[in-house]
């Protein structure tokens, strides 16, 4: 083995996927059946596509990466509950894009109870649904409602046959989403791991980072890094943004010059087995922060280490993300960016000038993973143990006249993924610095 190179975590099971089904059939009706279609391959341009990626929910389910299948559960038939429909064999299409499962190597790897190929669907999918009254799909899917469609076509057939046939329709995505937020030991071993990987290439990329370079060349070392540790690639797209780029939130160009004497900014993570990392830094371009740089810096720092010190059971995030706005309120008064009294700014939203977004959301098979943010309109969600979250503060000095020189067109955030525990949290990118003298070192001692 390469001495740099990390030893991956073990992989989901089949027989964990199959708890899961279970667990969602669970929550229906005996005569209900699900309908979740997996992702397509989408065209990039003439004959090429975009590479794939499973749609979230279905993996959470199957396992299955394939696209273009169809996962059935029946609760309560005989023959097998769980039914999977898939791509056909085909040896021509083999040779050109790879080896496809077929209906018995989904059964035979992926421990469904049964498979057909897509070229059986619409005969075999009338005949599971027989009898079936309440369908629940992905109402936020457009495959999923065009098969809806074609579902209920079917069922006012059957009606006028005098066969029983689906009279309902419901949307399965809250109770998948509700499963999806509490993360088992299994998938949080695999997030540390997409943690630990974009840690590394946070490193890498201070490490390589000089006046001269472009945003881009930084892109490379990270996104080399992703793939070197066995990711897939990036999880979202690469931020890099130098100078005052840094102050577009989603800056995704990463096409200009990193300039000596500013800062930049890196929102990044790797996705390993569709599990996301989700680190944000920022750096001087050169390795040392200027005493304004760090003024602003060290502000953030601490809002972001007070907020993730607060994550335990029984916390929100609302209240964590209040905490953030009194503690970046009071920095930006004392730099003389805001006057007045504390609750008086935030009462008025002055600070919403230099911090616009909220402070964390859920993080796991994507980013901004699923899951509620309140129990109702009025009641934040406690955290449990098993969740996974961003804390990610941050300012964004525009370059504006009524702005001190000093500290014009500066963006700043720090982001880390955190885990709940039962004792409190964990944090699972501690492996990037983020106090200004570990930077400074890490960068001075390339």
């Amino acid at each position: 083995m390469l001495p740099d190179l990390m030893p991956r975590p073990a992989a989901i099971t089949p027989d964990t996927y199959a708890q899961r089904r279970a667990a969602l059939m669970g929550k229906l009706p005996a005569n209900a059946a699900v309908l979740i279609p997996g992702a397509s391959l989408a065209t990039r341009s003439r004959d090429s596509e975009y590479p794939f990626r499973q749609n979230s929910d279905f993996y959470y389910l199957t396992g299955i990466v394939e696209p273009d299948a169809l996962l059935v559960l029946l609760p309560g038939r005989a023959q097998g509950q769980s039914v999977v429909f898939c791509q056909d064999r085909d040896p021509t299409l083999e040779a050109w894009t790879g080896r496809r499962l077929g209906a018995e190597g989904v059964v035979r790897e992926h421990g469904l109870d049964e498979a057909f190929e897509n070229a059986e669907r619409d005969d075999q999918l009338s005949a599971l649904l027989a009898g079936r009254e309440q369908l629940y799909v992905p109402f936020d899917d457009p495959e999923s409602l065009a098969l809806a469609e074609q579902v209920y076509a079917g069922a006012q057939a059957g009606r006028r046959r005098g066969t029983a046939s689906v009279s309902g329709f419901h949307d399965v995505s809250p109770l998948i989403h509700a499963m999806r937020l509490i993360k088992t030991d299994a998938e949080i071993a695999l997030m540390r791991h997409a943690a630990e990987i974009s840690a590394r290439a946070h490193c890498r990329a201070m490490r390589a980072s000089a006046p001269g370079l472009g945003e881009y060349h930084l892109q490379a070392e990270l996104e080399h890094e992703f793939v070197w540790q066995g990711g897939s690639g990036p999880a979202y797209s690469t931020i890099v943004g130098g100078g005052s780029n840094a102050c577009v939130l989603h800056y995704v160009e990463n096409s200009a010059p990193l300039h000596s004497g500013e800062l930049v900014l890196i929102d990044a993570g790797a996705e390993f087995d569709l599990y996301a990392g989700d680190i944000t830094r920022t750096f001087p371009v050169s390795g040392t922060f200027s005493p304004a740089q760090r003024q602003v810096y060290e502000i953030v720092l601490i809002a972001q280490e007070n907020a993730v010190a607060a994550i335990k059971p029984g916390a929100t995030l609302n209240g964590i993300h209040q905490g953030v706005v009194h503690d970046l309120t009071a920095g930006l008064i004392a730099l003389g960016l805001l006057s007045g009294e504390v609750e008086e700014r935030i009462a008025d939203n002055s600070y919403r000038r230099f911090y616009l977004h909220s402070t964390s959301h859920w993080l796991g098979l994507d980013v901004h993973d699923v899951g509620d943010y309140r129990l109702d309109a009025d009641t934040p969600r406690p955290l449990e143990a098993g969740m996974v979250l961003t804390v990610e503060p941050g300012l964004y000095l525009p370059d504006a006249e009524d702005i001190p020189e000093a500290y014009r067109g500066m963006g700043i955030r720090i982001e880390d993924d955190v885990v709940v525990t039962a004792g409190g949290h964990e944090v699972l990118t501690s492996g990037v610095p983020k106090q200004v003298a570990d930077i400074e070192a890490l960068m001075v001692n390339k």
